[in-house]
């Protein structure tokens, strides 16, 4: 019985060696993992140091253009103001331009008798010029023809 007691316990003491032998393995093997894990996060952490300096970068560099486009956008009012003058000057223009046309338009309907009388008139004047014209050269012929006839006679 006691040679069965020391097989126990030299059994026990052989499986507890193992486990110990399994055991340091693992563990050898989970530090290089773990090694491997702190690496990784070192590098994880350099690259998000490197990303946070970048975002904070772009966000200046976002908050600038922000301020540029408001500052732009405020101009831009001013012109579209100025714009939206023209635009009510052009219609001030255009109502003021339609007044005198249909002024004018009146004044035509209500002298159009008075235009027309003074149409005739002139045509009339011209066709009494034209004859005075006429008969002045008619004249002007008969007094040169016996001038000429009487240099055709001493010639």
């Amino acid at each position: 019985m006691i040679n069965i007691l020391y097989f126990s316990v030299a059994l026990i003491a052989i499986s507890f060696l193992i486990l110990v032998i399994y055991l340091s393995k693992t563990f050898k093997t989970l530090q290089v993992t773990l090694d491997s894990v702190s690496k990784t996060l070192n590098g994880l952490e350099k690259q998000i140091d490197g990303v946070m300096s970048e975002t904070t970068d772009l966000l200046k560099k976002t908050n600038a253009l922000a301020d540029d486009i408001q500052e732009k956008a405020e101009s831009l009012n001013s012109v579209v103001t100025a714009v939206k003058d023209v635009g009510g000057s052009f219609q001030k223009f255009n109502h003021t331009l339609q007044n005198v046309t249909n002024t004018v338009n009146r004044s035509y309907e209500q002298n159009q008798e008075k235009i027309s009388q003074i149409v005739q008139w002139s045509n009339v004047f011209i066709e009494l010029k034209e004859k005075w014209k006429n008969k002045k050269q008619q004249k002007q012929e008969l007094e040169i023809k016996p001038v000429e006839k009487r240099h055709r006679e001493r010639g």
